[in-house]
């Protein structure tokens, strides 16, 4: 996928499931919001996907209502549609009944033509104790990392 700008990322989601597999949407949204977006006040940390009567929905988003907006606003959390094929949708409703698998959204981004888009993950919760193998890998590769630089240093 071609990112352009990126709005936001959701850092937790990469932290709390492995993603398996990665899809981009369109999202059906109000003026505001995207004037909201390109101010980059937007969150996506505890928001999450669904598929309600064959419409792939993204809820929990909160958008920040946009300052000169008056009474034109939006609702900070509302549930947004997102835009992909029937298709598509029908196989990632197949593929969310399997066992332990969601759809979590990773990245806010306006793609090439300045249109919002959203990617979004199939993914599988992890255990408290594959968060623990990352962190303790993460934490190797900085060790490594930082010998090698006080190793260039002499």
């Amino acid at each position: 996928m071609a990112f352009g700008k990126v709005i936001t990322d959701n850092r937790k989601a990469r932290h709390d499931f492995f993603i398996e597999e990665s899809f981009e949407a369109g999202i059906a949204l109000q003026g505001t919001e995207v004037k909201s977006m390109r101010l980059g006040r937007v969150n996506l940390k505890d928001s999450y996907a669904h598929i309600q009567n064959g419409e792939l929905i993204l809820s929990n988003m909160h958008v920040s209502p946009y300052d000169k907006a008056s009474h034109f606003n939006h609702d900070p959390v509302r549930d947004r549609k997102l835009l992909m094929h029937k298709k598509e949708i029908m196989r990632l409703w197949g593929k969310t009944r399997e066992k332990g698998l969601t759809l979590v959204p990773i990245k806010l981004y306006f793609n090439e033509k300045n249109r919002v888009k959203v990617e979004i993950g199939l993914a599988k919760g992890k255990k408290l104790y594959d968060k623990r193998d990352d962190l303790a890998k993460k934490d190797a590769e900085r060790q490594v990392a930082k010998a090698l630089r006080e190793r260039q240093k002499m």
